[in-house]
């Protein structure tokens, strides 16, 4: 049974996918344009939106037809990822109908995210949407219902963000590291930041620590080609490791994350680097386990060391009191879908409106025929006054029905008004007539001529 309003949606995300498949699935913006112009091509869909982010690869379609875009989707996903430790489908998730609009508008607003109202994520969705709707297919990817699916999706993250704590402090050990920062140095511009290891969390921080005016990047690890590499992608320098009391004494924040067996930054190697004690504030971040920076040296003038469960403790009340937020977020969440779901059926009931007259009216006609075949000694002036009547009676038996409908679709009640409507005056028929024409296949949906593949061009794609 297809939804009452056909919105469809298939993915990913890390409530369903572990990284090393979520990766796999990462759509560079030109492929998102071409499995979107591919899925207009085989598929029938009208319209189309295409997320990919590091923790989600999700696509949103209408009209939404279930037996036909879950293996057009599903072969599309799976050239993408390649051979898998298990089938795609054990990843994939599916909403269908309000569930769409309801989960866009969590994920908008950061309630579906790793860290609970993070605002990077509404960037990615406008980024998205603006994709869909630049790419150059006639009629647009980004038709009227993604539109406005997604403008009320960008609208509702804003108030969620403004009305509640959602976002309210850093949530994030990178975010948390910027924080501290900031509070020590006042602001990070000119900064120099040693690193120590070639993680991707201690990447993160310094990508961090870099858009917040962070400067000088030095990066130091026990295998020098590794140091090289991450310095080409933070924009640094690489230091060779024996050269690494150089490299603390001129930094005002180090960040170690290696995977030595025991301390590298010791009591020792410190006092070669400042003979004479800190000259100014160092921020040490180490989020190595074990350590790399001996705790000692947090106790020396000047140093301010913070340590993995350090930034845990940070990060866990920052996403206590987001958490506290929920409630308010989700009401919210759950009006506005609403309203969305009053928006799409308004596009509907002018149509069973003017059926309902149409239907009325073919009716009048026939009885008032019929009873007027037994009148035909009445004077034209009568004749005349009984068709009146029975235009103002069919007028008012359809007037309360139409202000009701027409009240409750203002109301948030509309869908399942329409449906009774169409039910008690017989129009279900044709809808559901119009719906196959509308979305009816090919006789073979995926031209096995031509594979949903990725060796064809953008061109090609369009």
């Amino acid at each position: 049974m297809q939804p009452r309003m056909p919105l469809a949606l298939v993915g990913v995300s890390h409530h369903t996918a572990p990284v090393d498949v979520r990766e796999r699935l990462a759509f560079t913006p030109d492929e998102a344009e071409r499995v979107l112009a591919t899925l207009r091509e085989h598929a029938g869909v009208r319209e189309a939106v295409l997320l990919s982010t590091c923790n989600r690869t999700e696509v949103y379609l209408f009209p939404g037809v279930r037996e036909r875009l879950i293996p057009a989707i599903t072969e599309l996903l799976g050239r993408k990822a390649g051979k898998l430790e298990r089938g795609l489908d054990d990843y994939l998730f599916e909403q269908w109908g309000d569930g769409v609009v309801r989960h866009l508008f969590q994920v908008c607003s950061g309630l579906d995210s790793l860290v609970i109202g993070e605002a990077e994520i509404q960037g990615q969705v406008r980024e998205a949407y603006e994709r869909a709707g630049a790419i150059g297919v006639d009629p647009p990817l980004a038709g009227p219902v993604m539109n406005r699916l997604f403008q009320m999706a960008l609208s509702v993250g804003g108030q969620v963000r403004s009305r509640t704590s959602i976002g309210e402090g850093a949530a994030s050990v990178a975010s948390v590291s910027v924080e501290l920062a900031r509070k020590i140095f006042g602001t990070l511009r000119g900064k120099r930041v040693l690193i120590l290891g070639a993680g991707q969390t201690g990447e993160l921080i310094v990508d961090a620590l870099r858009r917040d005016g962070a400067e000088s990047i030095v990066v130091a690890n026990r295998t020098h080609d590794r140091a090289v590499e991450l310095a080409r992608r933070v924009r640094g320098e690489a230091l060779a490791f024996d050269r690494l009391s150089e490299g603390l004494a001129r930094a005002d924040i180090v960040l170690s994350a290696t995977a030595a067996p025991g301390p590298i930054v010791t009591g020792e190697l410190f006092a070669e680097a400042f003979p004479g004690g800190v000259g100014g504030p160092l921020l040490m971040i180490d989020i190595a386990i074990p350590r790399d920076i001996e705790p000692a040296l947090g106790s020396a003038s000047g140093v301010f060391l913070y340590n993995v469960d350090d930034l845990r403790r940070i990060v866990d009340d920052r996403v206590r009191v987001r958490e506290g937020a929920l409630p308010e977020a989700d009401r919210l969440i759950r009006a506005q879908a609403r309203e969305f779901s009053s928006w799409y059926a308004s596009l509907e009931v002018v149509p069973v409106i003017r059926k309902m007259r149409e239907q009325g009216e073919m009716l009048r006609k026939t009885e008032l025929d019929r009873l007027l075949r037994g009148l035909q000694h009445l004077a034209d002036d009568d004749l005349e006054k009984v068709e009146e009547f029975s235009r103002r009676l069919m007028n008012k038996l359809l007037h309360e029905p139409t202000a009701r409908l027409r009240n409750e679709m203002d109301h948030g009640e509309g869908p399942g008004m329409l449906e009774a409507v169409r039910f008690l005056y017989g129009l279900e028929t044709e809808r559901r007539e119009r719906g196959v024409r509308m979305t009816r296949p090919s006789p073979d949906p995926v031209d096995r001529n031509k594979p949903l593949g990725w060796g064809r061009t953008k061109e090609e794609g369009r």
